[in-house]
């Protein structure tokens, strides 16, 4: 406000409209990015190349040749710096949420199940089994299934039976889920059951399922088996 008419106001005002003229005009090395990641980078490092190597450069030179409103200049260019600033730790943060972690090796691989329907998903679990050994496995989802989705055997022969519930993140599965899968598990005689889940467990589902020898595969736990981990009990 206290530059508004000024000349230094208005020389500010002609050169940061010219720069931002030159910023939508000037070619760029790829002009169509088809990744929204890689525009969201493109724009971050843009940003930050103009008020680094332009803006902040031409406050210093009215500084130095401005002696009625230095202070005012000053403030303006520390706030400029601090964007600046604000803006490179935004894009190291993008990158680094966008990056492969080392504990989650295949961490888009939740978002791939959560796409699937639910026979493509009985698939994809019945597809761990056998990378992990189980041989017959039998994907038996249907509307005659009887709470059994999957029906397998163990690399060590051991009867084996699967519910599968590809739900949204946010749901939970309840204990009277739970309680039905263990009258399936004993019409079928088996002796290891697995209740899959693209969700997680109420507290009350996981210690009903644990009292009944079902192995609960939670979200977390789904994760971690996809990304190449075994489940325990199929060892």
């Amino acid at each position: 406000m206290l530059l508004r008419d000024s000349e230094v106001a208005r020389q500010v005002r002609v050169y940061l409209l010219d720069t931002e003229h030159l910023a939508r005009t000037q070619p760029v090395d790829n002009p169509a990015p088809t990744e929204p990641a890689a525009l969201d980078a493109r724009i971050d490092q843009r940003i930050t190349h103009i008020l680094g190597k332009t803006i902040v450069p031409m406050f210093n030179v009215l500084i130095e040749t401005s002696s009625d409103h230095q202070r005012e200049l000053i403030a303006l260019r520390t706030g400029v710096q601090r964007i600046e600033k604000r803006l490179r730790q935004h894009h190291a943060r993008l990158q680094r949420l966008e990056s492969p972690r080392e504990d989650r090796p295949l961490a888009g691989v939740m978002a791939s199940m959560d796409a699937m329907n639910g026979r493509e998903f009985e698939e994809h679990v019945a597809t761990l089994l056998r990378r992990d050994g189980c041989t017959n496995v039998l994907v038996r989802g249907g509307s005659r299934d009887r709470g059994i989705d999957i029906t397998a055997l163990t690399s060590d022969g051991r009867t084996l039976v699967v519910q599968c519930k590809r739900f949204a993140p946010h749901l939970n599965i309840t204990s009277p889920e739970i309680q039905k899968f263990i009258g399936a598990k004993v019409l079928h005689s088996s002796e290891i059951a697995l209740f899959v889940a693209t969700c997680p467990f109420t507290r009350d589902a996981q210690n009903i399922a644990a009292e009944s020898g079902i192995t609960a595969v939670h979200r977390g736990l789904l994760e971690e088996w996809s990304a190449g981990a075994p489940l325990t009990v199929l060892r």
